[in-house]
């Protein structure tokens, strides 16, 4: 097993994760945005329970949404035309990683988990998109920018399918700046109901580094509201 060390941000290559716990990688280190912000480059993100030491996983397979994969279900379209909820990106990331952390199985979110990404936020990497039910935060998601894909770490929802309402209009958002990929991380009942599906972890670090070093555009970023494509409406 691999041990970081607090002071030197190096991750082994992701070709040594175990295959048993699938993808663990290494153990130890820090939060710190900078040791984040490789982690992500690199195709690494961080998970663990509260009473242990960071982990750190590359898992094989890797559970991504592919653009143009978005499976919309009949209900869920006529709830998008409702137009019950507002979405915004970037106005309450603090909020939005504060509720993911509530769950009543516990959960990882730790106080140091969200200092780190908030200041990954703070340096632009990270971001929230939130779900409004008039002036009230219903609902949201938050992940991490790496050049053209989106890798998606936690949502919440307090009213009726708000989370998926906010992760659908942002999905949109994405591809209009020529987003690549939405980065699940690992395959879930929920993820899997939006179209999402497992590939090689070789396939995905192919994606990775084809789309890491290309920019999206700022603009993708600023805090504003986002709306549908005119197909719902």
């Amino acid at each position: 097993m691999y041990h970081l060390d607090d002071d030197v941000y190096i991750f082994p290559p992701v070709t040594e994760a175990m295959q048993e716990p699938n993808g663990l990688l290494a153990i130890g280190g820090d939060l710190a945005p900078e040791r984040l912000k490789l982690a992500y480059y690199e195709g690494i993100f961080p998970w663990f329970n509260p009473e242990d030491m960071p982990l750190w996983w590359s898992p094989d397979p890797r559970a991504v949404l592919m653009c143009g994969e978005l499976h919309i279900s009949r209900s869920m379209k006529k709830l998008l035309r409702k137009k019950k909820y507002q979405i915004t990106i970037n106005h309450a990331f603090k909020d939005v990683i504060e509720n993911c952390a509530i769950r009543d199985e516990g959960t990882w979110i730790l106080p140091e988990v969200r200092e780190g990404y908030q200041a990954l936020h703070q340096l632009g990497n990270a971001h929230s998109v939130e779900a409004w039910y008039g002036n009230e935060l219903v609902g949201g998601l938050y992940g991490v920018n790496v050049g053209h894909l989106f890798c998606g770490e936690s949502m919440f929802s307090k009213m009726n399918d708000a989370s998926k309402v906010a992760f659908i209009t942002f999905y949109f958002h994405f591809l209009r700046y020529n987003g690549q990929l939405f980065d699940c991380q690992v395959l879930n009942h929920h993820t899997a109901s939006l179209g999402a599906k497992e590939i090689s972890r070789r396939d995905f670090l192919h994606i990775l580094y084809r789309w890491r070093n290309k920019a999206i555009n700022p603009a993708c970023w600023l805090p504003q509201s986002i709306e549908l494509p005119t197909l719902f409406k």
